[in-house]
C-alpha cells in the first residue's frame, strides 16, 4: 500500500486525526464549492432577469420597441418615462390643432389595430395636425378607453396599413428617440373613458409624419389604434 516500510506497526496505522482533519476539510470544501455554485446561478439569475427587463422595454425609434419604446416607443417604454419628466408631451387645455390660426390643418380617423390588448374593442376617435408660423400642433382625443388609465400617442413616419404605421416620424432621423426630436403625446382618460390632448413643435413636420398611433402606457407593444392623415 505504501512506497515505504517501517518496522513500527503503528506506522502501518491510518493516522485518525489526519483523517478526521482530511475528511472535515473534504466536506468543508465541498460545501464550499456548493455555496459558490448556488451563489454563481443566483447571480446568474438575476443577470438573465435584468437582461430580459431591459430588452422588453428598450429604448429606438420603432414601436414595436416603442416599445422597444418610448418605446420608446419607448422606448422604451421607451427611454424610460423618468427620462422624459419635463418633456412637451400634451396639454388638454391647450388650443387644438383644428382651431390653430393660420395653420393649415389635417385630419384624420381612428381604425382599431390587431395588436390592440383585450377591452379596447369600443376606441374610437380623430386626430389633427396643423402646420403654422408656431411649428406643428397636434390633438388626439379618443373615447372607449379604460377610465383612469394612462395612453401615450406618436407621430408616425408610414401609413397604418404598413406595420400599424412603422416607426416614429423623426425630424433629424436617427436621432433622439425623446421630443422634440419625435412628437409624443401623453394623457389621462377620464372617468368617462375619454382622452384628449394637445402638443406643439417648434419645428413643421411637412408631409413626413404621415399617421398617428395610440398605445397604453403599461403595454407599449400592444398599439391600440391608427389613424392616417389625409395630406
Amino acid at each position: 500500500m505504501f512506497k515505504h516500510h517501517h518496522t513500527s506497526i503503528r506506522s502501518h496505522l491510518p493516522d485518525t486525526a489526519s483523517t478526521a482533519r482530511l475528511e472535515t476539510s473534504g466536506r468543508d470544501g465541498d460545501a464550499g464549492s456548493l455555496r459558490s455554485r448556488t451563489r454563481l446561478a443566483a447571480c446568474c439569475a438575476g443577470l438573465t432577469a435584468a437582461a430580459l427587463l431591459l430588452s422588453g422595454c428598450g429604448g429606438g425609434s420603432s414601436d414595436s420597441a416603442s416599445a422597444n419604446a418610448a418605446a420608446a416607443d419607448s422606448s422604451s417604454p421607451s427611454a424610460g418615462m423618468e427620462d422624459m419628466e419635463g418633456m412637451a408631451m400634451g396639454d388638454p387645455s391647450a388650443t387644438p390643432a383644428d382651431k390653430i390660426p393660420g395653420a393649415e390643418v389635417v385630419k384624420a380617423t381612428f381604425k382599431l389595430l390587431d395588436t390592440r390588448p383585450p377591452g379596447m374593442d369600443d376606441v374610437k376617435g380623430t386626430a389633427s395636425l396643423a402646420q403654422g408660423p408656431k411649428g406643428t400642433t397636434v390633438t388626439v382625443s379618443l373615447t372607449g378607453l379604460k377610465p383612469g388609465e394612462q395612453y401615450m400617442s406618436h407621430l408616425h413616419g408610414r401609413p397604418c396599413a404598413t406595420k400599424g404605421g412603422g416607426e416614429h416620424f423623426q425630424f433629424d432621423k436617427g436621432g433622439a428617440t425623446t421630443p422634440p426630436n419625435e412628437v409624443h403625446l401623453m394623457f389621462t382618460a377620464d372617468k368617462s373613458g375619454m382622452g384628449m390632448t394637445t402638443v406643439n413643435n417648434d419645428r413643421k413636420t411637412g408631409k413626413k409624419a404621415v399617421a398617428v398611433v395610440v398605445h397604453p402606457m403599461e403595454a407599449m407593444d400592444n398599439r391600440i389604434a391608427c389613424a392616417d392623415f389625409d395630406f
